[in-house]
């Protein structure tokens, strides 16, 4: 982009509409994309990961329990999200996110919050069922494919890890993470419940 090119205003207006972020922020990354809003969108999502890194350590005091049920009456979600603040825990970004993940709990039934969350005796199970099946390879080779089955099913059974439902291009922790790079304020799951008449969680 030429150092005289103008950003227009309404351009601005648009960016800002579609990402939430601040008029100057958007001015900002549309300057450094050369007037392309796509490619203005992607740069600040990638600030605000690196923003959600740096908060991840904060300590987490506010937030809210919020619910979804499923228009049928048959399918609900109990949902427990953390945040640094009362004002932020308050705020349409906040319970937008808190929505629009009890849409996605409902929709794509993950079990644990994290990997970390995942007991071990089920994870001891899913192993023995994986090392099975690679029972004639190599030793190097059987770690390698137990990885990845493993990876799999983390992405398969776990919240932060499931793509999200709305845009299956981002995992839900990528959906966090932008939000917590929008609102300054470091977000957890703390925990979650799925309901659905003829089934468990």
């Amino acid at each position: 982009m030429s150092a005289n090119m103008t950003i227009d205003a309404a351009t601005v207006k648009d960016l800002r509409d579609r990402t939430g972020c601040g008029m100057m922020d958007c001015k900002k990354a549309l300057e450094g994309a050369g007037g392309d809003i796509e490619v203005a969108i992607t740069n600040l999502r990638k600030q605000g990961m690196k923003a959600a890194e740096k908060k991840s350590a904060r300590e987490i005091k506010e937030g809210l329990v919020t619910s979804y049920l499923h228009h049928n009456g048959r399918l609900g979600v109990l949902l427990s999200l953390g945040c640094e603040t009362d004002f932020v825990s308050r705020g349409d970004d906040f319970q937008e996110l808190a929505r629009s993940l009890g849409m996605h709990i409902a929709a794509a039934r993950p079990e644990w919050v994290a990997r970390e969350d995942v007991p071990e005796d089920a994870l001891a199970a899913e192993r023995e069922v994986y090392l099975a099946q690679v029972a004639d390879k190599p030793d190097e080779i059987q770690e390698k494919i137990l990885t990845g089955k493993l990876d799999k099913f983390f992405a398969e059974k776990c919240l932060l890890e499931q793509p999200f439902v709305m845009d299956d291009s981002r995992t839900v922790q990528d959906v966090i993470k932008e939000t917590i790079g929008k609102l300054g304020e470091n977000i957890t799951v703390a925990d979650f419940s799925r309901f659905e008449v003829g089934a468990g969680r």
